[in-house]
């Protein structure tokens, strides 16, 4: 994509699995999310030195920790930064990072400078269901001809069951859900932007993924970042039981079955999934 800043054109290119130095090499990968239960977990020099993805605000970790491997930071929704420009202008120091247009758009509209100065670092992703531009990666299109009469629409995740990059269960009610095996050509969604990161991390060639900080049962308690006086709104509760759980041990299942294990470490949901 292409962004004006200071009157430069500023490119960030798209997520592409196959450039070289995103490749995780079989590496076990840790995710961290921002749930409360984050504020209990014992940060060893082990886990803190193994590759690392940070979401949202959990990248704020890294004030008190020295995280010496980061691969990656990812945020999906713009409304992050409007709400919390701070974690970005304080901790975000050309960290990988892994956003949408929208965020994209948001950051150069807040903190330019950050454009200016790690654009390099940045890469555009993408939901896989979302009418796709010359902003965004579009190699696959080829290979669903259907998507161009409704380019203008969100796309149907039942339309994307023959794609060798998907897994799709279109027989899930209220809706179908689904999972990516390649961010290059687009993540689902399932209400968490923790769930994008082990999608991206799986992409990435990792030997493992292991979650913490996805309390979903108390989502409705500031985020570890968070006092009660700031903490953003939640939509997880409502989509918890119906989409969230559902898609996590979807994917538990498919990454599983594909030689690389899915473990979520949050002692508050852990009892809501079955896939580890």
């Amino acid at each position: 994509m292409d962004l004006s800043v200071d009157e430069k054109t500023i490119v960030i290119k798209t997520f592409n699995a196959n450039e070289a130095n995103q490749n995780l090499n079989k590496q076990v990968v840790n995710i961290f999310a921002s749930g409360p239960s984050i504020a209990d977990l014992v940060f060893h020099e082990s886990l803190i030195s193994e590759p690392s993805i940070f979401v949202n605000g959990s990248l704020s970790l890294t004030r008190e920790h020295s995280f010496s491997n980061i691969v990656g930071y990812v945020i999906s929704d713009a409304r992050f930064i409007k709400n919390n420009p701070e974690v970005l202008s304080q901790y975000y120091k050309g960290q990988p990072l892994y956003a949408t247009v929208a965020v994209y758009d948001a950051i150069r509209a807040s903190l330019p400078n950050l454009i200016s100065q790690y654009h390099e670092n940045m890469r555009v992703i993408f939901p896989a269901d979302r009418p796709l531009s010359d902003k965004t990666n579009t190699r696959w299109l080829t290979s669903l001809p259907i998507i161009k009469k409704i380019m203008s629409k969100k796309i149907e995740l039942s339309k994307f069951a023959n794609h060798s990059s998907f897994v799709i269960d279109s027989s899930h009610e209220p809706e179908a859900i689904g999972v990516s095996l390649d961010v290059t050509d687009g993540f689902i969604e399932a209400g968490t932007v923790a769930y994008i990161a082990a999608q991206l991390a799986f992409s990435r060639q990792a030997g493992a993924i292991h979650l913490y900080g996805i309390d979903l049962l108390n989502s409705n308690k500031p985020r570890f970042y968070e006092d009660n006086s700031n903490n953003a709104p939640s939509k997880l509760d409502k989509a918890v039981a119906d989409r969230i759980v559902p898609s996590f041990n979807l994917m538990g299942k498919v990454y599983n079955k594909l030689g690389v294990p899915l473990i979520n470490h949050s002692s508050v949901s852990k009892k809501l999934f079955n896939f580890d």
